[in-house]
């Protein structure tokens, strides 16, 4: 299992260069079950990181352009009359994927991002009052641009609570961007990744992270990073049950991909940016992008024995 995840990696950071961090971490995302979204400049990898997991993990795949024009019914499909058998005929959407490439989702107007939240929870969708199942096993990738850009509409705090992990990709290093420019482009190279997983290995993995033993001392300091977060007064929102229900689910998925059966306080510390800062904000900016220094307060000031 360890060998296998270690191919799966080694063949994505062959594909997006120098950022082995932030392939190791969403990769650990979709082993816990969890949805991801990408904020960064547009150009830095976030869709090519995208197909690169789709292709080494065996998934179908299907990429939705959102744009402030796209309605419900471009992402979960509609019902169209068959004049042969004088019926509506159900035609699903690009939902029906196993992992979905929801690409600059915050160009959506809220009416079209909410279209993903009964996707993203339960695992399903219902459509003319009708509930039809996703594929299993199903994940959402998400990219957004900063909200400084314009044409943008800020993703709600419900939705973004149902990404068990936000990443941000940066600019490549010059050994990396050297390497690229000499190379070529990363996007060139995903017609020659070979699935390195079948849908059975996967589901073994995501079974297997569960087991990873949490001790009561880990659980502990997970809690009291939760417990900080709605008591500090500079907190305007603390993590929910879900919050930290996803930091576990992530420290032991971190843990299974080092190969060990144990979950260590650094691998909650790891993983915590990218689990927390997308749910909190500062009471002094509510409205704005505090919880990355939230998250380092986190680290520093709340002891983990």
């Amino acid at each position: 299992m360890h060998d296998r995840l270690n191919a799966c990696l080694k063949a994505v950071d062959g594909v997006l260069l120098g950022k082995e961090t932030q392939v190791r971490l969403a990769l650990a995302c979709l082993l816990a079950r969890g949805h991801l979204l990408i904020e960064d400049l547009p150009g830095m990898g976030k869709t090519t990181l995208s197909h690169a997991l789709a292709k080494v993990l065996g998934l179908s795949f299907q990429r939705i352009q959102f744009t402030s024009d796209l309605l419900p019914g471009d992402i979960l499909g509609t019902s169209v009359f068959d004049r042969d058998s004088g019926q509506f005929v159900f035609h699903p959407g690009p939902v029906f994927a196993e992992l979905l490439l929801a690409d600059e989702i915050n160009r959506a107007t809220p009416k079209s991002q909410s279209a993903l939240l009964e996707a993203m929870e339960e695992g399903q969708v219902t459509i003319e009052g009708a509930t039809r199942p996703l594929p299993e096993p199903f994940f959402v990738i998400a990219t957004q641009n900063p909200i400084s850009q314009g044409g943008t509409f800020a993703l709600p705090e419900s939705q973004l609570d149902r990404f068990l992990m936000r990443l941000s990709l940066g600019y490549p290093g010059r050994a990396a961007e050297r390497a690229l420019l000499l190379g070529g482009s990363g996007r060139e190279q995903l017609p020659r990744l070979e699935p390195l997983l079948d849908h059975a290995q996967l589901r073994l993995i995501q079974a297997e992270v569960p087991r990873i033993h949490a001790s009561e001392a880990v659980v502990d300091y997970v809690l009291r990073l939760v417990e900080a977060t709605r008591s500090q007064a500079t907190f305007a929102l603390g993590l929910s049950p879900r919050g930290s229900l996803a930091l576990l689910a992530a420290a032991r998925a971190w843990a299974l991909l080092a190969g060990r059966d144990h979950v260590l306080p650094e691998d909650v510390q790891t993983v915590l940016p990218a689990v927390a800062g997308h749910r909190l904000r500062d009471i002094a900016d509510p409205a704005g992008h505090g919880g990355g220094a939230l998250v380092q307060w986190l680290l520093r000031e709340v002891p983990a024995l």
